[in-house]
């Protein structure tokens, strides 16, 4: 299962990215908050709301759970 990760850092619109631990987006360690394993992003975006109020997943590794 893969593990994700979601950006300490939000993009320019407010969005928190959820990424997959292999993703070439991924941002640096100290950015990173580890989410944890999950079968699909729509588990590990449900958990970074948990944590940050506006989430998207990243539109390379988590597309199935990105929203424009």
């Amino acid at each position: 299962m893969p593990r994700y990760y979601v950006n300490r850092n939000a993009q320019a619109n407010g969005d928190h990215e959820v990424h997959v631990a292999d993703c070439i987006y991924l941002p640096l360690p100290k950015n990173q908050y580890f989410l944890g394993v999950f079968d699909d992003c729509s588990a590990a975006v449900f958990a970074a709301k948990e944590v940050y109020t506006q989430v998207n997943g990243c539109k390379t590794c988590s597309s199935a759970c990105h929203t424009t």
